[in-house]
């Protein structure tokens, strides 16, 4: 009797115990908390799913996790001005058709600050919702193949939204879908199938982002005024990618970017229309497979003042046309074989590009194999010294720059 009363009383002790010491739901705190008052939680591990319905400020103080546990979405957003700092964000579901993510933004005004979103399908999803902050966030998915993560953000309908300085990688993409106006500043994005990702999305800022190791860099499909610039874009090196991808956009202006070891700098489209055009001004194009390459027969790119410096192939072309009709002006190319005898810093005759044995390759890209090797430089050699007929003439730059 008297070891039944003590194993009782022993039970009863624990059962206590556990219940002064363990946190309370999250959510309750959440609800207690004033409209725009601040909630510091304990320092613990709490249980998602989530839900913010009143503006207030949750600060995690970097000892806060919050844990989905292979559930939906492990937080989310409807309050407008509401701010979200130092938490993890982990182990959202993995549902594709739900969108389980780490965090649901669906307001505007949002503040996402000093976040570590891991071990998420998707990491920041912001739906429909306008002029919110992603500052300063580490963000990764599942530990997935590129093709079957997540976005590490999405933004769907969103405009005015800044995404800065944040670090997002092991991701599928950054994707804007049918979102202008954006600003994208200051990120390092890496280990991703595509760094970002422009759909029907209109007057979007890319600067000073830093991209690297990822399988494609920047597309844009239907995406006019962008601004692409100051962006170090470089190690983009699986066959048939490219650092920048441009398709059916108009007035893309791609300024001062270092685009370095990519299989393919620069791909694009000759210009459909006549506002179709790309304006690509003093970009460094360095060790590429491929500086830029042009597909389509019209041209129409403004392409002034770029340097153009141990590149294996300068310009590639669909068509013989593709890219003649661009306005080649003021670029630096390391292989101009003239002289500056006035010393303007202009070369004294036009650089011109001629189709000759390294035009092989492309229309038969399995002879890539043999680029580089003595018998193809004994073909071109040979073709430039005896052509059978006159070579056609990629591009002319009236101006080439010495320096």
């Amino acid at each position: 009797m008297i070891y039944f009363v003590r194993s009782v009383l022993a039970f009863v002790s624990l059962v206590v115990s556990q219940q002064i010491f363990a946190l309370p739901p999250l959510q309750l705190f959440i609800d207690l908390t004033p409209v725009n008052g601040t909630l510091r939680p304990p320092p613990g591990t709490y249980t998602g799913p989530i839900v913010i319905s009143k503006p207030i400020i949750l600060d995690g103080q970097s000892k806060v996790t919050i844990d989905g546990a292979g559930e939906g979405t492990v937080l989310t957003v409807r309050a407008d001005n509401t701010t979200i700092k130092g938490l993890q964000l982990t182990g959202s579901g993995e549902s594709y058709d739900a969108m389980d993510a780490g965090l649901m933004i669906e307001a505007d005004g949002v503040l996402v600050e000093g976040n570590t979103l891991d071990n998420v399908l998707f990491g920041i999803h912001i739906k429909q919702g306008n002029k919110n902050t992603i500052r300063d966030n580490d963000i990764s998915s599942k530990p997935f193949t590129s093709s079957l993560r997540g976005e590490g953000l999405r933004i769907w309908y969103g405009h005015d939204n800044l995404i800065e300085n944040n670090t997002i990688h092991h991701v599928r993409d950054l994707l804007l879908s049918n979102a202008t106006s954006n600003r994208i500043i200051g990120n390092r994005l890496y280990d991703n199938r595509i760094s970002m990702e422009f759909i029907y999305s209109h007057e979007n800022e890319i600067r000073d982002n830093h991209i690297s190791h990822n399988d494609t860099g920047i597309v844009a499909i239907y995406s006019n005024n962008l601004v692409i610039e100051r962006n170090r874009i470089e190690h983009i090196r699986n066959t048939g990618s490219s650092a920048l991808a441009i398709k059916e956009s108009s007035q893309v202006h791609i300024v001062d970017n270092e685009i370095l070891h990519n299989a393919t700098g620069l791909k694009a489209n000759s210009p459909i229309f006549p506002e179709n055009i790309l304006y690509l001004e003093n970009n460094n194009f360095s060790y590429n497979n491929i500086a830029m390459y042009f597909y389509g027969e019209k041209g129409g790119h403004i392409i002034h003042g770029n340097n153009f410096l141990n590149n294996l192939t300068t310009i590639a072309v669909s068509h013989i046309a593709s890219a003649r009709n661009n306005d080649w002006l003021g670029n630096h190319w390391d292989d101009y074989e003239g002289f500056d005898r006035d010393l303007d810093s202009v070369g004294d005759t036009p650089h011109t590009i001629n189709l000759y044995a390294d035009r092989i390759w492309m229309d038969r890209p399995v002879t890539q194999f043999f680029r580089g090797t003595p018998i193809m430089g004994l073909i071109d050699f040979v073709e430039r010294l005896a052509p059978f007929s006159e070579p056609g003439a990629i591009l002319t730059d009236a101006r080439p720059r010495m320096r």
